[in-house]
């Protein structure tokens, strides 16, 4: 298989289109002619996931998120991401980044968070496309039966990959539980949206102290906080069997390396 083929499938499950006008997605380095065997899939492109790249064998690797999300005019070795960039055209590593295309593609970033977390049946998107009901931001599912917030966290804990602070919760913990709210990566701009949605818990990543005050103090639903890093590396394994299910012959491996910029909570 050649790189553009790979790239095909893949802007197909993610059409670029749908990507935000501020985003960076596509393909960052590669020859599209090249061959590729081995695909790698990896939420940052960062040097230690570019070395387990290279001691993989691997030709691609596929980001979630870009590389040079506000553009540059040098990638000289100087940087870190210039090094990067060096490393893998040395060694003839392609890396393409499929991103807020992937946060609304269906299934996309939240359909496999809700999936890790417990969320069963039908998924629909917290903050729908105008002329696509069934793609756009977030997801909302329900719990396979009635829980309480308390039990829902610890489920979603163990659902996600671990990192050094977990996961945080604001509301009761006896709180009922059915439906909820998911959004892989940065979700605080869809607070309202959950607000209005009625769900009982929106579990997200990055919330910000004072809106999450101010969310909770107007009885919206409770709040559950991850890891970024941690929200959105479920998936790494959709993307991959998505490669598979179109009849791409690679061998795919998603990167077990924890990328998420906090090292250790005390």
């Amino acid at each position: 298989m050649t790189l553009t083929d790979v790239i095909e499938v893949l802007e197909a499950a993610y059409p670029p289109a749908r990507a935000e006008s501020w985003d960076a997605v596509g393909l960052v380095c590669g020859d599209p002619a090249q061959e590729v065997r081995r695909v790698l899939f990896a939420v940052d492109p960062v040097a230690a996931v570019a070395g387990e790249a290279l001691e993989w064998g691997a030709d691609l690797i596929v980001t979630h998120h870009p590389l040079y999300l506000r553009g540059t005019t040098s990638v000289a070795a100087t940087t870190p991401k210039g090094r990067l960039v060096h490393t893998l055209i040395k060694n003839d590593v392609a890396l393409y980044t499929a991103h807020t295309n992937a946060d609304v593609a269906n299934p996309g970033v939240s359909d496999a968070l809700a999936r890790a977390v417990g969320l069963t049946g039908d998924l629909v998107p917290l903050q729908p496309f105008p002329d696509d009901p069934w793609r756009g931001l977030g997801r909302i599912g329900e719990v396979p039966e009635p829980t309480t917030l308390g039990e829902f966290a610890a489920q979603a804990a163990q659902g996600l990959p671990r990192t050094s602070w977990g996961i945080r919760v604001a509301g009761e913990l006896s709180r009922p539980v059915r439906s909820v709210a998911v959004s892989g990566g940065a979700g605080d701009s869809l607070l309202g949206t959950a607000a209005a949605a009625g769900v009982d818990v929106f579990l997200t990543a990055d919330l910000r102290h004072h809106p999450s005050s101010e969310f909770i103090e107007a009885g919206g639903p409770a709040l559950i906080d991850a890891a970024h890093w941690a929200t959105e590396w479920p998936w790494l394994d959709s993307a991959a069997s998505i490669l598979h299910a179109s009849g791409v012959t690679v061998e795919t491996r998603v990167s077990a390396t924890v990328t998420d910029a906090w090292t250790r909570g005390y």
